[in-house]
């Protein structure tokens, strides 16, 4: 098991790792990704079930600094149980931790709306209607800023890393197990990829309950090629279906 701190974090995260712990997957850094945008369809067993994209929609100033502005939508269910949940997530550039991060879900018929303000140089996050500052991690990230985190990692099969870096402390470590390799047939091609399993405490598609896996591509690109998440009316199944320039609506901004 690897443990990796916030002080190695800091300095090697976008510069290269020591003993392997941590490495910028593209040489340009967190910048290489600003219009990446990823489709997926859904299933549910054999079924079509709606789809998902990840991106990043391009690169934001909040609170001064410069951020990417990370956003994870997902569309699906059944006849008996709707979902549409979208995150967004503003990360800074230069450190990777999270300013801001929206949660918005409407799930079987019912809605709720988080906002969550990040300061990661003072030490506290507040959440939108809720009169009370709470403490936050060193180099705190969000749910959907893990996607992309987890792309920086040079995993190796096997093994199991722990990230004190989830914004609400209580709910550290983060935990990525290497369980496998795997190759699969999805509609973007075929891809050559590492199994991983995240847990998160609380909730989100990667609570321990929803037994959650991602499918990374074992490449330089480290794409998410498979995304497996349980649900209240079942497993869904998220296959890379196109990698595309993104759409030309304007996203949501800080």
């Amino acid at each position: 098991m690897r443990t990796v701190g916030p002080v190695l974090l800091v300095g090697l995260a976008w510069a290269g790792a020591a003993d392997g712990q941590v490495a910028d997957s593209t040489a340009a850094g967190p910048r290489a990704w600003v219009g990446e945008h990823l489709q997926y369809d859904a299933r549910f067993g054999v079924l079509p079930l709606g789809g998902a994209i990840l991106e990043v929609a391009g690169l934001d100033t909040l609170r001064g600094a410069e951020t990417l502005h990370i956003r994870f939508v997902v569309d699906g269910g059944n006849f008996l149980y709707q979902l549409h949940n979208v995150w967004d997530s503003w990360v800074g550039v230069d450190d990777f931790t999270s300013r801001r991060f929206v949660q918005d879900h409407e799930e079987g018929g019912r809605k709720y709306r988080n906002v969550y303000d990040i300061f990661p140089d003072s030490g506290f996050y507040r959440q939108e209607g809720v009169d009370s500052t709470l403490p936050t991690s060193p180099l705190p990230l969000d749910d959907a800023a893990f996607f992309y985190f987890v792309r920086t990692v040079p995993l190796v099969e096997g093994e199991r890393y722990e990230f004190d870096r989830y914004f609400k402390p209580d709910r550290n470590p983060v935990v990525l197990e290497v369980i496998g390799r795997d190759t699969v047939d999805v509609p973007a091609g075929r891809f050559d990829c590492l199994v991983v399993r995240p847990l998160i405490k609380g909730g989100g598609i990667f609570r321990e309950k929803a037994d959650g896996r991602l499918w990374i591509s074992n490449d330089d690109r480290r794409l998410v090629v498979q995304i497996k998440s349980r649900f209240y009316f079942g497993s869904l199944t998220f296959r890379l279906a196109e990698i595309g320039p993104p759409p030309t609506a304007p996203a949501q901004s800080p």
